[in-house]
This record gives structure tokens, C-alpha cells and sequence, in this order.
């Protein structure tokens, strides 16, 4: 029971870190990774899956943007929305392989459902950019480096 308890906390603040909620589920990997208790495999792809419903729900809040963008509970500022779409028409759909970024990472899922990305494409370059960035982290922690 303690086992399903931490892979669902890392599944949670991964997909709350996706979000524009002001989470971090890296410190929560690393420590699930360095007690050696739990399998590397399965805590990437929790935290990648988490991540990635999170960034999928952004994209559907940007299916929905011009209905919700007045509402004072919106939780993306003019000034990030409009850093994030600036982004997105310089790059395209490419910026998505930054959606694991701080500060603008977010936004630009949320920017990608504005402006219609198809969604297949949207979801793999948006799983490369944030299991890669898990792999990333989990190869440092591990020392696979």
C-alpha cells in the first residue's frame, strides 16, 4: 500500500507541475529515486505520464481560452500568455520539445490548444520533451550519467 501511495504522490505532483499550479515533482522523484526502493522504470513513467495529463489539460484550457481568458480565477497572466504565444509562432509546434521549461513551459501547452495543434503531434513532442527531461534527471540522480 506504501508502495502505490508513492508512485501516486509522484503521479500527483507531476501532474499538478504540468499545470500552471506553482508545483515541483522533481524534488519528489529524487527522493523516491534515492531511497532504491521503488522501480527507476516505473517512477519515470509515472512522473512522465502525470506530466504529460498535465500538459494535456493545459491544452484543453487553450481549446477553451476565449470563453475562460477574462475570469479573474484564470491562472495565466496577459504577459506569460503572450511570451508563450510569441514563442509558439516563432518556432511552431517545435517549441513544444521547451514545454519542460520553467516559466514558459507551461504556458506554451496552453498556447499549442489555442492555436490548434493537432493533438497526436502535440502529445509526442510533448512526452519527448518531459519524460526526456525525467530521464535527464533520474540519469543524474542514479549517476547512469
Amino acid at each position: 500500500m506504501a508502495d502505490l501511495l508513492a508512485y501516486l504522490g509522484l503521479f500527483v505532483s507531476a501532474l499538478g507541475a504540468a499545470t500552471i499550479l506553482p508545483m515541483q515533482s522533481e524534488a519528489v522523484l529524487v527522493g523516491l529515486l534515492l531511497t532504491e526502493k521503488y522501480s527507476t522504470f516505473w517512477l519515470v513513467a509515472t512522473a512522465g505520464g502525470g506530466n504529460v495529463l498535465g500538459a494535456l489539460l493545459n491544452w484543453f484550457l487553450g481549446r477553451g481560452i476565449e470563453r475562460f481568458r477574462t475570469h479573474r480565477w484564470f491562472p495565466i497572466g496577459p504577459q506569460a500568455l503572450e511570451r508563450a504565444q510569441h514563442w509558439y509562432q516563432r518556432y511552431g509546434k517545435w517549441s513544444l520539445l521547451a514545454s519542460w521549461l520553467p516559466i514558459v513551459g507551461d504556458p506554451i501547452t496552453v498556447v499549442a490548444g489555442v492555436l490548434r495543434e493537432p493533438l497526436p503531434m502535440f502529445l509526442l513532442l510533448v512526452t519527448i520533451a518531459k519524460v526526456g527531461r525525467y530521464l535527464v534527471l533520474t540519469a543524474a540522480t542514479t549517476g547512469l550519467t
